[in-house]
C-alpha cells in the first residue's frame, strides 16, 4: 500500500488557504449585502424626506394664506369703527330733523316719506369697539413685523 508523499503541514496549508478564500468571499458577500440594505434604507429615507419637504411647502402656502386672511380681517374690523360712526351720525341727524310740514299731496308726489333706517344697530358701544380694533391692529402689526416674509 502506498501513501501520499505530501507532508501533513503542506496539506493543512492548502486547506486553510481554501478556507481562508471562502471565508474572505463570504465576508465580502456579507458586506455587499449589508451595503445593499444600507442603499435601500437610504433610498427610502430620500423618499420620505421628499414627502416631508412637500408637506412643509404645502404648510407654508397654507400659513401664507392664513396670514393674508388675517390681514383682511384686521382691515374689515378696522373699518367697522367708521361704519358704526357713520350709522350713529345718520341716526342722530334723522332724529334731530323736525317733522316735515309737507302736505299729504306732496308726500304722495314724492313717493311717500322715506324710512328713517331699515336696520337699527346700537352704536353706544362704538368707542369700546374702536379701542378693541386698535388693540387688534397693533397686535397684527407686531405679528407681521416679527414673521419672516
Amino acid at each position: 500500500m502506498s501513501y501520499p508523499t505530501r507532508s501533513l503541514s503542506t496539506h493543512m496549508r492548502a486547506q486553510s488557504g481554501i478556507g481562508a478564500a471562502s471565508g474572505q468571499q463570504s465576508a465580502l458577500s456579507a458586506r455587499i449585502e449589508e451595503k445593499r440594505a444600507e442603499l435601500e434604507h437610504l433610498k427610502e429615507l430620500k423618499e420620505l424626506s421628499g414627502a416631508v419637504a412637500s408637506q412643509m411647502e404645502a404648510l407654508e402656502q397654507k400659513l401664507s394664506t392664513l396670514a393674508d386672511g388675517t390681514d383682511a380681517i384686521a382691515a374689515v374690523i378696522g373699518n367697522w369703527h367708521n361704519v358704526l360712526g357713520a350709522i350713529n351720525m345718520a341716526s342722530t341727524k334723522l332724529a334731530k330733523q323736525a317733522p316735515s310740514t309737507a302736505t299729504e299731496n306732496d308726500e304722495a308726489e314724492q313717493g311717500g316719506p322715506l324710512p328713517e333706517t331699515l336696520v337699527r344697530i346700537p352704536t353706544e358701544h362704538a368707542p369700546t369697539l374702536h379701542a378693541q380694533t386698535e388693540n387688534i391692529e397693533a397686535a397684527a402689526e407686531d405679528v407681521s413685523m416679527t414673521s419672516p416674509q
